[in-house]
C-alpha cells in the first residue's frame, strides 16, 4: 500500500489504540474515531494525562472520557500503542 500523505498513516489506524502528546504538558491515549485534515481527532475511551511540577516534584492527574475531540492545533505528536 502506498502512502501519498501523512495523513495516510491515520487512516490506518482508525478503530486502534493511539497515543496523543498535546502542548501544555498533557497527552492521551484512546481508540481513533475520526481526523480531519487540521489532524482534528475524535478518541473514545480516552485517557487525558496532565503533567504539573507541584512543590518541585512531577505530580500527574488522570481524567477518563468516553468520547474526546481534540483540537488538532494543540497536538504534537501522534503514533501507535502497543
Amino acid at each position: 500500500m502506498s502512502l501519498d500523505a501523512p495523513l495516510d498513516l491515520l487512516k490506518l489506524n482508525l478503530d486502534e489504540k493511539i497515543y496523543v502528546k498535546l502542548r501544555g504538558a498533557r497527552e492521551l491515549s484512546g481508540i481513533l474515531q475520526a481526523f480531519d485534515s487540521h489532524c482534528n481527532i475524535v478518541l473514545s475511551d480516552a485517557i487525558e494525562t496532565k503533567y504539573e511540577l507541584v512543590d518541585g516534584e512531577l505530580k500527574s492527574t488522570e481524567r477518563n472520557s468516553e468520547m474526546l475531540f481534540v483540537r488538532g492545533d494543540s497536538v504534537t505528536l501522534i503514533t501507535t500503542e502497543e
